[in-house]
């Protein structure tokens, strides 16, 4: 959510530096506000209200109410994102969060399907085509320039240890914090949402992240996803060894 909120701020900035004028603090506090606001907002409205909204739907008969009402409100809240100047994501996002199980447990009820298996067909076609497209744009000739490469090492290493770092938050007793800063660790298609949204924002006819910088984003998300599950295998492993250890003493 932090990440979406500095997202939505990056983006108004950038949007007046190509304009040519100046952003003030209090118009940067305006988006700041509006995307906590509308996050806030969308999140005690759609609880109190998508429950209903679902529980009038499941009125209707007719098949296929429950996809058309999800994807409706998914669609509605990116659109209003998109109206008041943040990012669809935005809106993307908060719809996910509020699209529980237990708002449309009518249909379910009833035998139908939940929503998180009727999305799954969709899903299936759709994030293959969405990856792809992102490997399109990823200009392999960039990496025959010198620093892209580093730059993707870099950006690798700072997002390990940046989970590692937020790991150390987590609170409580017994908790195996490098388990759960390996858990973290993958960027995956967020990372490259953010990247693709940068590559059509530009100061003065010249983009802020260009093809070079997008490839080293592209490799930092592979190499994230793919190094998530040894690293995890390895950790509950060690941690299971060492529980085997404490019960035999």
């Amino acid at each position: 959510m932090l990440g979406l909120v500095i997202l939505s701020v990056v983006t108004v900035v950038i949007a007046a530096a190509d304009r040519g004028g100046s952003l003030a603090a209090g118009d940067v506090l305006i988006t700041l506000a509006k995307a906590v606001g509308f996050l806030v907002g969308s999140l005690l409205l759609g609880v109190l209200l998508s429950k209903r909204l679902f529980f009038l739907a499941s009125k209707l008969r007719a098949r296929g109410v429950l996809l058309a009402t999800g994807l409706a409100f998914c669609f509605f809240l990116s659109w209003i994102s998109g109206l008041i100047g943040l990012a669809p994501i935005v809106g993307a996002f908060a719809a996910g969060l509020i699209l529980e199980d237990i708002h449309y447990r009518d249909f379910v009820d009833r035998g139908e399907h939940g929503l998180e298996d009727l999305i799954h067909p969709i899903s299936s076609f759709l994030v293959p085509i969405f990856f792809v497209v992102m490997g399109m744009r990823t200009d392999l000739k960039s990496f025959l320039q010198p620093g892209v490469l580093g730059l993707a090492a870099a950006l690798t290493v700072v997002a390990i240890l940046g989970k590692q770092a937020c790991s150390l938050g987590v609170m409580g007793k017994g908790i195996d914090r490098l388990t759960i800063g390996f858990g973290m660790i993958p960027r995956g298609e967020v990372g490259l949402i953010f990247a693709n949204i940068g590559l059509t924002l530009s100061v003065g006819g010249q983009r802020i992240i260009d093809e070079s910088t997008f490839s080293a984003v592209v490799v930092m998300v592979i190499v994230t996803t793919m190094v998530t599950p040894p690293a995890l295998k390895w950790s509950l492993g060690r941690l299971g060894q060492a529980q085997k250890k404490s019960s035999c003493r």
